[in-house]
């Protein structure tokens, strides 16, 4: 390891997922994620629970990170953790152990906000993953956030486009629940898409002007979609689960791209990367890839474990945050909503 090396331990604790990752200058030595099991018993996550889960899982976590990354935690030059967004009895448990050891090895801290976060991962050190070139745009999509970004530098960012009600993921997970799918119900929906007719049945887009998003109408359509044929064959679901799935996904993909498409024709970036839990979907990362010929683009489709709420993400804002002396002391407060 080098000796002008900068090692910076991370941790994110935004939602359900308690995790802590160390990376050495942009390349990351340990990335470890403990995951909350319970909220799947009430069909999502409960803020309460995963607090107190958070608090008994980040000592244990963080110890196996600096294990797993082979240094001493006398080596840590900072200590990056996530602000916000997010819950924030989940928020406050990682900012207080951040805080409290910053303090007791006397290294700086740095506060990162979790939706940049998920956009500059594509900057950590991976074989066989490029970077994108500022300007470039990014489509964040999660449970909670749905955004078209246009990044001119790693703290310049702005946001051109969003949803104006609910997020992509929620309409993943709403449409698994009224298939009677389990919590999380995305995964299930990708899954099962896999094997039926995207075309099979239709849902109207919904109108939305300029670059923003809106899913709550197609959340709605879908709804009384599964009652009205449901009401007809009792057994309309589980006979066409598959076509189903395969439809809701082709049609918010559509959303996805109709949008995409407006914004590099209207600021002539033709540079895309997505980030955010919904990324991790594999219709949205295929007709990503497949854009770069249709549509002459350069697409960035992160590695598949830095899709989901991870630490490694924190660190890399963490190493870029160190190099420009962005540092905080210990007034700086964790925050449920935080500006972009």
């Amino acid at each position: 390891m080098g000796n002008n090396s900068l090692f910076i331990l991370a941790i994110e604790s935004s939602c359900d997922d308690t995790a802590a990752a160390i990376l050495q200058d942009d390349k990351v030595l340990s990335n470890v994620v403990a995951n909350q099991s319970i909220h799947g018993e009430y069909g999502g996550v409960v803020p309460e629970l995963a607090s107190r889960a958070h608090q008994q899982n980040i000592v244990p976590v963080i110890e196996m990170a600096i294990r797993k990354a082979n240094i001493d935690k006398n080596q840590l030059n900072a200590i990056a953790f996530t602000q916000g967004p997010g819950l924030m009895g989940s928020l406050l448990v990682g900012s207080s152990f951040a805080k409290s050891l910053s303090l007791a090895l006397k290294i700086p801290l740095i506060a990162v906000n979790h939706m940049h976060a998920h956009i500059l991962a594509h900057f950590i050190d991976e074989e066989g993953f490029d970077k994108p070139e500022f300007p470039f745009l990014a489509l964040t999509i999660s449970g909670g956030h749905t955004q078209i970004v246009k990044v001119n530098d790693f703290f310049d960012m702005e946001i051109i486009g969003e949803t104006t009600d609910d997020a992509v993921g929620e309409a993943f997970d709403k449409s698994a629940k009224i298939l009677g799918l389990p919590y999380p119900g995305g995964p299930l929906v990708d899954k099962y898409a896999k094997l039926g007719n995207p075309k099979a049945f239709t849902f109207t887009k919904p109108k939305v002007p300029g670059l923003d998003f809106s899913f709550s109408g197609l959340k709605t359509a879908i709804l009384y979609f599964i009652q009205k044929n449901v009401a007809l064959n009792p057994n309309f679901i589980e006979e066409n689960l598959n076509d189903i799935c395969a439809s809701i996904q082709y049609t918010i993909i559509e959303i996805l791209m109709d949008k995409l498409k407006m914004a590099t024709k209207q600021t002539g970036i033709n540079q895309i990367a997505i980030g955010g839990g919904v990324s991790a979907n594999s219709g949205i990362r295929q007709t990503l890839k497949d854009a770069e010929a249709k549509y002459g683009w350069k697409t960035f489709v992160p590695k598949f474990e830095y899709t989901t709420d991870n630490a490694a993400m924190i660190g890399i804002v963490g190493y870029h945050k160190y190099l420009a002396s962005k540092f905080e002391d210990n007034s700086v407060v964790s925050k449920a909503r935080i500006q972009f």
